[in-house]
């Protein structure tokens, strides 16, 4: 029996609606509609709560929903680096805004008749930076989301 089903067989074998339940473990009755509709699951927290309010096990709760157990095996999971993820995220973004600042002075030269020049000569510097920022920060970040602690 999958989640959903468990929790509203639990809460209608008591005779609760889905309001009793949610002021019983407060939360929401729209909280308690969508765990019951699969549109969401709740947390851990509030898994232990539901556990020891229908005295039943976890175990009982999620067992027989695939969803719900890789939810919570993803919800307790803690990126190893969380720094380092944050600082290629940054240089992804910084070479993002390099790249777009390129463009809208392209644009500007182009089509606006200006003449704004940087780093006279250093072509490589300004075509190629961005770009090389960006790949860093893509593959770093990528890298780094899949890293968690054990």
């Amino acid at each position: 029996m999958i989640f959903s089903k468990r929790l509203k067989d639990e809460r209608e074998k008591r005779g609760w609606s889905q309001n009793d339940l949610a002021e019983k473990i407060h939360v929401s009755r729209q909280t308690v509609s969508k765990w019951e509709t699969e549109k969401n699951y709740p947390s851990i927290e509030v898994l232990i709560k539901l556990s020891d309010l229908f005295d039943i096990t976890i175990d009982e709760l999620l067992r027989s929903d695939d969803e719900l157990k890789e939810k919570i095996i993803q919800d307790s999971k803690q990126l190893a680096n969380p720094n380092l993820k944050i600082t290629f995220d940054c240089i992804f973004i910084v070479g993002a805004i390099l790249l777009l600042t390129k463009l809208i002075i392209f644009l500007l030269n182009k089509f606006m008749g200006a003449d704004i020049t940087i780093l006279k000569g250093n072509h490589f510097i300004i075509n190629f930076i961005p770009m090389i920022l960006m790949i860093i920060g893509g593959v770093g970040s990528d890298y780094y989301k899949k890293k968690y602690t054990q």
